[in-house]
């Protein structure tokens, strides 16, 4: 009997999973339950339909042999990952065992703002349940996507306690033989503030200025992990930043690879590289060739200066925090292990052509966003001088037109650019243009720096939101309310 993609995807979700939701459930109070010691739990869709039981509680966490209490989605460090297929329906039973409110944000997926879809707006309280329930568009384009907590106020925090999942999308992609023939990788980096009681520490004022850094690095919630790969074989890492503020500069020890994937999917071709930087919140998906006549790789994190207070900084801290905060020294994430293989392996090389994608038609509106702190009520970050306000609505944008954004930088940080629900193109920075055509949700707006992006307002309707993802920026005030009408004019 010959299986199609999709009963293929289905056939590989467990019913074990089911048990240890319950044994997750029974146990979350107790001590002895160190989350990352079950088997990382994964839910694929099945007859159309990705149906899941989420809860958001603190879990008692192995890392590196010590005890950590994180925040965690079923108990998982990272949570569990979801997996569906364009035209899905999806449907999550989310129950909040946190002390505070909090909400899910689909970062990366195209579906709806409003009702129990993407809504950024929604507040479930401490012991309530709540349902989600959206459709995953025909035409959705595969993707590394994630899901994470967005209530405004309460979003560093609660993603620095460890809240965050990736939420794939298959496709297209993935059905080229070259890239499906490759062993796969999920990576996800996260960061946490710890004490040396392994307890969440509470952020002071000037790591709330320049966004929260933990001191404990892990990758899929482990500290330098070892990937096996044998050598003739390509490794396809899918990588995401779900660090607060973090910005992660990648090398594999100088060694080229091969990025194939940015935020919204696949990009034209595969681009060869030797560095590559993830700000909060961004995915890639890169090729690695097991050819290397070495025996490991490092996957290396290189120092990366994101800006600082400078010398307003050093004296109201005393000194000391703000080199650590931009990243001095090098640090190892993980080993790749190139093994000998008994096989004889075929040199298989990547195709030429991994997507279509159209450059967007000039548009219909030019804006200009300016980004930079100041003072409203306090310390803040502003955005065209503005500190964030829930009843306000700071744009008006009309359904099917495409939209020219100009990204200003006048502070002294670099700032990551986020907007929910349509991808976009990075058109140039400062009149330079952008050399890679591909969709992104969020782009780095260096300090000092001018980017022009190009977005059109598909299909969904409502109120949404765009901001620094820096997320102590924007819980500070570096967001903005982005009305999508079927009707209406324009604000300027």
């Amino acid at each position: 009997m010959k299986i199609n993609r999709r009963q293929l995807l289905n056939l590989t979700l467990f019913a074990t999973t089911a048990i240890i939701i319950k044994n997750l459930q029974q146990n979350s109070n107790q001590d002895t339950l160190w989350a990352n010691e079950l088997k990382p739990q994964i839910y694929k869709s099945k007859n159309g339909l990705l149906e899941v039981e989420l809860i958001a509680q603190e879990t008692p966490v192995n890392i590196d042999g010590k005890t950590a209490y994180l925040l965690t989605y079923n108990g998982q460090i990272p949570a569990p990952r979801l997996e569906a297929i364009a035209g899905d329906k999806v449907k999550i039973k989310f129950t909040n065992k946190l002390a505070q409110p909090t909400n899910i944000h689909y970062h990366g997926l195209h579906i709806s703002p409003t009702g129990n879809a993407d809504n950024a707006f929604l507040e479930i309280q401490p012991n309530q349940t709540f349902n989600y329930e959206f459709t995953i568009p025909d035409n959705h384009p595969s993707m590394t996507a994630w899901y994470h907590p967005h209530l405004h106020g309460y979003t560093a925090q609660q993603l620095s306690g460890g809240l965050a999942g990736l939420f794939i999308i298959k496709g297209e992609l993935d059905d080229i033989p070259e890239i499906n023939s490759a062993k796969e990788e999920f990576i996800v980096l996260q960061d946490f503030p710890l004490d040396n009681n392994g307890r969440l520490t509470d952020s002071r004022m000037m790591s709330l200025m320049m966004g929260r850094e933990g001191d404990v690095i892990t990758v899929n919630g482990e500290i330098k992990p070892q990937i096996s790969l044998n050598k003739g074989e390509w490794l396809r890492l899918r990588i995401l930043n779900a660090s607060t503020s973090r910005f992660y500069n990648l090398s594999l020890d100088d060694n080229p690879f091969y990025l194939i994937a940015t935020d919204g999917g696949a990009i034209a071709s595969p681009q060869e590289m030797t560095r590559l930087l993830l700000t909060p919140g961004q995915r890639a998906e890169i090729m690695i060739k097991g050819e290397n006549k070495q025996s490991s790789l490092k996957l290396i994190n290189l120092p990366y200066n994101r800006g600082g207070m400078g010398m307003m900084g050093n004296r109201m801290m005393g000194g000391g925090m703000m080199g650590r905060r931009n990243n001095n020294s090098s640090q190892i994430l993980a080993t790749i292990n190139l093994n000998q293989s008994n096989q004889n392996n075929q040199s298989v090389s990547l195709p030429n052509q991994l997507n279509t994608i159209t450059a967007l038609p000039s548009p219909n509106q030019v804006r200009s966003f300016t980004l930079n702190h100041g003072m409203a009520n306090g310390m803040a970050f502003l955005i065209n001088g503005k500190s964030y306000n829930h009843q306000r609505i700071d744009t008006e944008v009309k359904l099917n037109t495409v939209e020219e954004w100009e990204l200003i930088n006048t502070g002294i940080m670099d700032h990551p650019f986020h907007i929910h629900v349509n991808s976009f193109q990075v058109i140039s920075r400062n009149d330079i243009p952008e050399n890679l055509l591909a969709w992104r949700d969020t782009v780095l707006v260096k300090r000092g720096e001018r980017v022009k992006i190009r977005i059109r307002f598909d299909d969904f309707t409502g109120k949404t939101v765009y901001h620094c993802h820096i997320l102590d920026h924007e819980d500070l005030g570096m967001m903005g309310n982005l009305q999508i009408n079927s009707v209406g004019v324009n604000s300027e």
